[in-house]
């Protein structure tokens, strides 16, 4: 999930983001999401809106302002939560209707995508759980929910506050000094029969989001385990970073929870392909598969070289200069290539296919041996181990592939036969630990990376 940057509140706002200005939002029409829709939907070029109901109840509605066409309005309505009015940023009406309708990542969010459902505060998605087609949900410890009347718990005077307005509104690029200044201003702006100040949800407190316990690029770097040189840079490689939690004066700061999770993600992503990899002849880093292959048909040209070089020196024709293992291994090279691309040669995506199949139709048999109740003790036979003997060709040749190709099979056998992703995990590692070629420490290296985080036991965290 990408963090939207709102950058207003609007004043009936029931959920007010700290350090922003409150906006006059009395144009929308906030009781009727389908009116909000047409205030910039078909309205001319440029202009857009959409409004969808969501499956728990309440709605999510979206307009662009017609009066500043840079900024968009965005509000979620929820059945018992109350309504967020946020002004954002025309680009990202989209983006925010996807994670507020589809993202399964809660309605409010703070400190560089932190979110609530309503009950319980997450950590920013970064964890990909393919078995559930998303990302895997981690609460924040010891998290304490601020409200508006624990911060107007001391008086504060809204003298000097002011609510914006929208035709010449222009983004801050700072927190309002004072805000909780401003905050006083809107609750004394709040209407008879609106949320009490007891359920307007202001911030998030928790340890790891303390100042000092933030990290830098140097800290996010030795988390994930890697050279300071080889961390993207923020100034041109933010998207290939965690969002910060916070921006200063010095550069981007992260809580170590997040700083953890990227690097766990970076490892599933990149992991695979790093442990499975191994040198070629040339001196190049290439997938053990395609190097074993290599060395292979470099021995089998090799021989027929020299095969053909003795029988010439018997017939008192000169001799090459080139070595004969030189000549084998170019002459190899491509060969072994083609064994590892998808190519008519050897269809790979169409043997990823055929693997998936012939595991799940296994799953299938243990599945109709067990009831529906019983689905929580199931016994899941060991795969083939033919299929394991092919499953070792592929993911030798496609480490990269490997989370994915596992991911699918978790979601698969838990879609079709209510099968828990960790019983797949389990048989998943004992399947190869039995017949795989691959020794025993790699495997369980692979699985930890390669596994979705609900297919692994606890034992493996």
């Amino acid at each position: 999930m990408g963090w939207i940057r709102p950058v207003a509140n609007g004043l009936r706002t029931d959920h007010p983001v700290p350090g922003l200005p409150f906006i006059n939002d009395e144009r929308l029409p906030l009781d009727n999401p389908d009116a909000i829709e047409r205030t910039g939907r078909n309205q001319g070029t440029g202009l857009w809106g959409r409004t969808d109901s969501l499956p728990g109840g309440g709605w999510v509605s979206f307009t662009t302002e017609t009066k500043n066409r840079a900024y968009a309005w965005a509000v979620h309505q929820h059945p018992t939560d109350g309504r967020t009015v946020l002004l954002i940023r025309d680009r990202d009406m989209s983006s925010l209707h996807h994670d507020w309708k589809y993202g399964r990542s809660g309605f409010l969010y703070r400190h560089g995508g932190y979110w609530w459902d309503g009950t319980v505060w997450h950590r920013p998605y970064q964890v990909v759980d393919r078995a559930h087609e998303g990302y895997d949900a981690r609460p924040v410890q010891d998290a304490l929910t601020v409200t508006a009347a624990d911060l107007l718990a001391r008086p504060a005077q809204p003298g000097n506050a002011r609510i914006a307005k929208i035709a010449d509104f222009t983004a801050p690029e700072e927190p309002l000094p004072h805000w909780r200044e401003h905050l006083a201003l809107w609750a004394a702006s709040r209407r008879p029969g609106s949320v009490p100040l007891e359920r307007c949800v202001v911030d998030l407190r928790a340890p790891e989001l303390e100042p000092d316990r933030l990290v830098d690029r140097t800290g996010l770097a030795q988390i994930a385990g890697l050279p300071l040189e080889d961390l993207p840079h923020p100034k041109y490689g933010r998207r290939d970073l965690p969002v910060p939690q916070t921006e200063t004066a010095q550069g981007p700061r992260w809580s170590q929870p997040v700083a953890r999770d990227w690097a766990e993600q970076r490892r599933r992503t990149h992991g695979p392909q790093a442990l499975l990899s191994g040198t070629t002849t040339f001196g190049s880093q290439q997938p053990l598969g395609l190097v074993a292959d290599h060395n292979r048909l470099t021995k089998i040209i090799r021989d027929s070289i020299e095969d053909a070089d003795s029988r010439q020196q018997k017939r008192g024709l000169r001799r090459r200069r080139t070595t004969h293992e030189e000549s084998a291994a170019q002459l190899a090279w491509w060969p072994a290539v083609a064994l590892s691309d998808d190519t008519d040669f050897i269809p790979l995506s169409a043997l990823r296919t055929t693997l998936i199949e012939a595991i799940i139709a296994g799953l299938a048999e243990d599945a109709e041996r067990t009831t529906t109740a019983d689905r929580e003790d199931v016994f899941l036979g060991d795969i083939r181990s033919d299929i394991v003997k092919l499953l070792d060709w592929y993911i030798l040749r496609e480490p990269d592939g490997t989370p994915v190709l596992f991911g699918e099979l978790c979601l698969l056998a838990r879609l079709r036969f209510g099968l828990d992703p960790r019983d797949v995990g389990d048989l998943l590692r004992r399947s190869l630990h039995l017949d795989s070629e691959l020794d025993g420490a790699t495997v369980d290296a692979l699985l930890d990376l390669a596994l979705p985080p609900s297919a692994q036991s606890a034992q493996d965290h």
